[in-house]
C-alpha cells in the first residue's frame, strides 16, 4: 500500500523559511520520479517540481524560482521542499506526490 506522508509544515514568519518532508512507502522509491504540489483555497493545485530518480530536480513554478529547491534521500525513502524567503502567498497545503498517489499534505501559514 502507497503510503505518503508529508510533514514539516507550520506558521512562519514572512521572510523565514521551512523544509517540509514527505516519508514514502510501499512502492518502488529510488525508481520513481517524485512532485510537490501546493493548494491555495480557490485555487487549482500547482505544480511546484519534481525530482527525477538520480536526485535531479526540476522546479516549474515561476513564483517559487530562487527559492524553493527540492531534493530526495533514496537510502530513507524521503523527499524534501526547502522554502527560504517566504511571504504570505506562499500559504498553502503542500503535498507530495507520486503517479496518482498523494499524501494528506501539510499546512504552510506565513504571516507575520
Amino acid at each position: 500500500q502507497v503510503q505518503l506522508v508529508e510533514s514539516g509544515g507550520g506558521l512562519v514568519q514572512p521572510g523565514g523559511s521551512l523544509r517540509l518532508t514527505c516519508a514514502a512507502s510501499g512502492f518502488p522509491f529510488s525508481t520513481s520520479t517524485m512532485f510537490w504540489y501546493r493548494r491555495t483555497p480557490g485555487k487549482e493545485r500547482e505544480l511546484l517540481a519534481s525530482i527525477a530518480l538520480s536526485g535531479e530536480s526540476m522546479i516549474w513554478a515561476n513564483s517559487v524560482k530562487g527559492r524553493f529547491t527540492a531534493s530526495r534521500d533514496n537510502a530513507k525513502n524521503t523527499i524534501f521542499l526547502q522554502m527560504n524567503s517566504l511571504s504570505p502567498e506562499d500559504t498553502a497545503v503542500y503535498y507530495c506526490n507520486m503517479g496518482v498517489h498523494w499524501g494528506q499534505g501539510t499546512q504552510v501559514t506565513v504571516s507575520p
